[in-house]
């Protein structure tokens, strides 16, 4: 019996062609390549221009600078002399130090919740709005450059400091005007005999008192921080206010369970600033002694002395902001777009 092999012949197996698929980009990718590219000339000044400075600066912290006499310098390696010499030695530095860094940690928190606070009462429906606004940012605007110096040798400084000269019809230098008034909008005793029944300490007292006879200062500093809390007012959905109200809550819950919470990302930014801020404000102490003694001719070596209190300020500066944004990001809460 013949059987018949009967083969099945297989066509060649070809593999399939991967077609290469390209990727929508999506408008994140785009946005955040947009925001490279708005950046991209900061960056690249920061690391071709301060990069360098910077690290000239740290090395030079670390050395004596000895003139030549044919003109330029030449460095000698002390290693941590210029810092200890700045710690033990000099005998103001460190109480100019620490006034100043307990001066920064109060005058923060006034400037964030002042700011916070007449954000709140300009972002609401109200005749006039745009004019406060204007009115509340001039002050920014009149603290900058020529302006500024302008106003710190001003003759309205000069009454409040000292009070009014013999030749301006007063009674001395020494005197004050308006019975005192120029010393202070309010003094401690008003606040002791108004929380007295509180049992409120006289280191808050105190605190409250500077505060309020500093509001000049604190309105001053305090315009850009409330145009980041409007921005970030206004990007709140209209929609969850309308759902609060119809649910029956009131404005201060409202405040605490939404507002707060959403706009805790820009209290952050804004604790930042204000620290940063700070380093260029005409009342930073600690700066302006710094810089007395840059210039100091009576002082050895001043240059590099200086420049080590410039990092001793910076480092301590820089560990405050790690530790409040550490401490505030674990409230910050950041509203999802998706």
């Amino acid at each position: 019996m013949n059987s018949a092999v009967k083969t099945k012949e297989k066509a060649p197996m070809t593999k399939p062609v991967k077609q290469k698929k390209r990727k929508a980009k999506s408008l994140d990718r785009m946005k955040a390549r947009s925001g490279w590219f708005f950046v991209a000339p900061f960056v690249l000044i920061f690391f071709l221009i301060y990069v360098p400075i910077i690290i000239d600066s740290i090395t030079y912290s670390f050395h004596t600078i000895y003139p030549l006499s044919s003109g330029g310098f030449t460095l000698d390696y002390v290693g941590w002399e210029n810092y200890s010499d700045a710690l033990f030695v000099d005998p103001a530095f460190v109480s100019t130090l620490t006034s100043g860094v307990q001066q920064l940690v109060l005058e923060v928190p006034a400037i964030v919740v002042f700011s916070l606070f007449m954000a709140v009462l300009l972002n609401q429906k109200m005749v006039g709005r745009t004019l406060f606004r204007a009115i509340l940012f001039i002050p920014v605007i009149l603290s900058t450059g020529l302006i500024d110096d302008i106003d710190m040798n001003n003759r309205f400084n000069e009454y409040s400091e000292g009070g009014m000269s013999e030749a301006d019809g007063g009674g001395g230098p020494g005197e004050s005007v308006s019975n005192g008034a120029a010393n202070g909008i309010i003094s401690a005793v008003d606040l002791q005999g108004l929380f007295a029944t509180m049992k409120i300490g006289t280191g808050l007292v105190d605190y409250v008192v500077g505060i309020v006879n500093d509001v000049y200062n604190l309105v001053n500093r305090s315009g850009v921080q409330m145009l980041i809390f409007l921005s970030g007012l206004q990007s709140i959905s209209p929609a969850i206010y309308e759902s609060c109200t119809i649910d029956g809550a009131t404005a201060w819950e409202t405040f605490w369970k939404i507002t707060f919470p959403m706009i805790s990302p820009m209290i952050l930014v804004n604790a930042i600033y204000t620290v940063i801020d700070s380093f260029t404000a005409g009342s930073n102490q600690v700066m302006n002694y710094i810089a007395n003694v840059y210039e100091s001719s009576t002082v050895q070596n001043s240059n590099v002395l200086a420049t080590a209190m410039y990092w001793i300020y910076f480092s301590i500066v820089l560990l405050l902001i790690g530790g409040v944004a550490a401490l505030m990001s674990t409230y910050v809460f950041y509203q999802r777009r998706d």
